[in-house]
């Protein structure tokens, strides 16, 4: 195996075998063998439940790697295998260098061991000496942040605190290889972001593979990611594009198969024909300063390369951005007051129709968004088929680093949570934004003031 692959996983498969009743158990471990002495093949007593099937990838030092799936998928089955608490039925697996986990919740320590205990139990697995424990306990407690508790037995724990316990061991063992199942979701905020910024640190010199139900997670940690499906191999790609697949699979599983996972032809979408000047506003837009933070944005027009899916009883037809007070070109400067405007058509009759947008960064990471649900809840619009509606937002645009931006648009049925997606589009519009002078963070504020004095 090449020194450049961390993890390798050739033709993995992993077999249970499931009885229907205890005695089909006995049955299989002796008929069998008793019927061939004799010649006589003997029945098969139970059913084979495939947990992975065929499953085949390369993970490469230094790499981050996200796995997603629903439950039941295999997830926490292939990461078992990985980390060799479990051995395949069929396949070879190679990890080059040490890999220390954090798996589902439950695992890794001995509930009647106190906390100290467990701290030297896994270290010693993880094939650390008793030394080498010793020098490190003293950080390992400080990251856990569990003060008494840590000589009290592991049972007593709440699982917030086990996940404390357990991730400040992996994380002080010198893994070579880090594997996070899904624990942090138990954490609370602060020592969730603790975590985070822990394995963005790890992420620099190690390799990383992380399972998560939060696309969020996965789009920030993640460059790839891997999609498992009843135990195969369904995706796998760069992070962005197999969290986005996932989502419509899921849609789709909630809405029935009316929705379509599909390219969306520019054939079918109306051009824009909407613009700024084409609406009035009441307004005091002289009261509104151009804030501008040294940042220049651009808004491409993109609804026709849009990727989405849509179940055909309505359509958005236009998605268009720009400033309040046109200025009669297409930049704009971050933190001002920005007009969007989204129409679209119903193919069917719609009781309650919401149309919502996302504004998300080059990872799909979401940063910002509305729809018109909290806003017509009192006076809700019901719509026929064959009219035509439109959403207009008006807000003041944070203020972006340089980079891309998308915006995502929807139309969907039903109320803020009780809803059916009718048309999802993906990149309805690209944001270019250059010249930017946020450094940090995800987004930018407006300061009103700031001073740097000397005080007497």
């Amino acid at each position: 195996m090449s020194s450049e692959i961390a993890i390798k996983v050739e033709g993995l498969s992993k077999c249970y075998q499931i009885y229907e009743k205890p005695i089909d158990r006995l049955k299989q471990l002796v008929l069998p063998r008793a019927l061939s002495f004799i010649g006589v093949e003997g029945n098969q007593y139970f059913r084979e439940f495939w947990a992975l099937k065929d499953i085949s990838f390369e993970i490469k030092k230094g790499e981050t790697v996200g796995i997603v799936g629903r439950n039941g998928s295999g997830k926490s089955t292939l990461l078992q295998i990985i980390c060799g608490t479990l051995n395949p039925s069929q396949g070879r697996i190679y990890a080059n260098g040490r890999v220390a986990a954090l798996l589902e919740l439950g695992s890794g320590f001995n509930p009647e061991f106190t906390g100290r205990e467990n701290i030297y139990m896994s270290g010693a697995i993880l094939g650390l000496t008793k030394e080498e424990i010793d020098s490190r306990l003293d950080d390992i407690a400080a990251f856990a942040d569990i003060g008494e508790f840590i000589e009290q037995p592991v049972k007593t724990y709440s699982s917030g605190m086990y996940v404390r316990l357990a991730f400040a061991v992996i994380a002080h063992v010198d893994a070579e290889i880090l594997v996070i199942d899904e624990a942090l979701a138990v954490g609370d905020a602060i020592f969730t972001q603790k975590c985070m910024r822990f394995l963005r640190k790890f992420k620099e010199s190690g390799t990383l593979i992380f399972v998560s139900h939060d696309m969020g997670s996965v789009l920030n940690l993640c460059e790839r990611a891997i999609w498992l499906n009843g135990g195969k191999l369904w995706q796998l790609g760069k992070a962005k594009e197999i969290t986005e697949a996932y989502l419509q699979y899921t849609l789709q599983e909630a809405y029935g198969q009316d929705i379509q996972l599909q390219k969306l032809e520019s054939a079918k979408i109306v051009p824009s024909d909407i613009t700024a000047d084409d609406y009035s506003s009441s307004y005091d837009t002289d009261s509104v300063p151009c804030l501008d933070y040294g940042s220049q944005m651009r808004v491409n027009d993109n609804l026709s390369e849009a990727n989405g899916w849509k179940t055909g009883a309505g359509e958005i037809l236009s998605v268009s951005l720009g400033p309040l007070i046109p200025k009669g070109n297409e930049i704009f400067a971050g933190g001002e007051m920005v007009r969007m405007v989204i129409r679209a058509i119903v193919y069917q009759d719609i009781d309650r129709p919401i149309i919502g947008f996302l504004v998300r960064d080059r990872l799909g990471q979401v940063l910002f968004g509305e729809n018109t649900s909290s806003f017509t809840d009192l006076n809700p619009l019901s719509v026929v088929a064959g009219s035509t509606i439109e959403s207009e937002y008006i807000f003041r645009l944070p203020m972006l680093p340089n980079g891309h931006y998308s915006v995502m648009a929807s139309l969907a049925d039903g109320d803020l949570y009780n809803n059916v997606q009718h048309h999802w589009l993906h990149n309805a519009l690209i944001l270019n934004v250059s010249s930017s002078k946020v450094r940090w963070g995800l987004v930018g504020v407006h300061f009103e003031n700031i001073q740097l004095k000397e005080v007497v």
